[in-house]
């Protein structure tokens, strides 16, 4: 019986732990953003690319216009996918979405 205690204590445990991590994020996610740049003496360097200093942001470099034109769906599948990357549109960088 107390081997049986302990297993049901140790599960409510690392529930208890998992449900922490998992509910753990960002406190401020909209100041979370570094817009790509290729000059490097404007930047810092972050994750793979440099980083615009905010202050020069702006609304452009969250825009990019390749994504409202209709692609062919005539396969298969019946889908298409619009690839992008830092270099077309800076303002992904460091967000997790861009390769």
């Amino acid at each position: 019986m107390k081997n049986m205690e302990a297993k049901i204590l140790s599960y409510i445990v690392l529930w208890a732990m998992v449900v922490f991590l998992v509910s753990a994020s960002d406190p401020s996610p909209l100041q979370d953003f570094c817009v790509a740049v290729n000059d490097t003496k404007l930047g810092v360097f972050v994750n793979g690319k440099f980083c615009k200093d905010p202050k020069l942001a702006t609304a452009d470099d969250f825009f990019f216009t390749g994504l409202n034109i209709p692609r062919n769906t005539s396969n298969p599948i019946g889908s298409v996918a619009t690839l992008v990357t830092v270099d077309v549109f800076p303002g992904l960088n460091t967000l997790g979405i861009a390769f």
